[in-house]
């Protein structure tokens, strides 16, 4: 069981790049939703950052090689890519540590729930960004709105 929630967490995670490499121009992370708030490129640094905050709860040792990105930073998508590939494999880490434990620390009821809790959050964030791209004329091809269900594909 812990491989397959270890595999997983590395699928939401490689569905997080394939959407972050599909967006074809930096200038598209300065879409917003039309209905204001978060644009594109803050969006992935709201996941990296929200994973850095469960990992500072949960295993704090995790944060040497990590840090947290702030407005004042160039976001551009190899710079995020490279953040959330190494946030992703901090919560890998995490999730391999608390899985055999059956606890996240900070986190009830158990490290399932707790995937599911990210899995959810960071797809909710992955919907907001494919629609910031579309109601900003920059939608993402119908072969990428379709491959971020492709769960199964390598």
């Amino acid at each position: 069981m812990k491989e397959q929630l270890i595999e997983s967490w590395q699928i939401n995670q490689r569905i997080n790049e394939y959407l972050l490499d599909a967006i074809e121009s930096e200038d598209y992370l300065k879409d917003c939703l039309s209905s204001k708030g978060r644009n594109v490129g803050a969006q992935f640094v709201h996941i990296h950052n929200v994973r850095l905050m469960w990992i500072k709860v949960a295993y704090t040792d995790l944060l040497s090689e990590l840090r947290k990105i702030e407005k004042a930073d160039a976001i551009t998508k190899a710079f995020l890519k490279s953040n959330l590939i190494k946030s992703g494999l901090a919560i890998e880490k995490l999730l391999e540590k608390g899985i055999p434990q059956n606890r996240i620390k900070g986190f009830k009821p158990h490290p399932v729930a707790f995937l599911n809790y990210l899995v959810a959050h960071e797809s909710h964030h992955r919907s907001q960004i494919i629609l910031a791209l579309k109601q900003s004329g920059h939608p993402v091809s119908k072969k990428v709105r379709f491959g971020i269900w492709q769960w199964g594909a390598r």
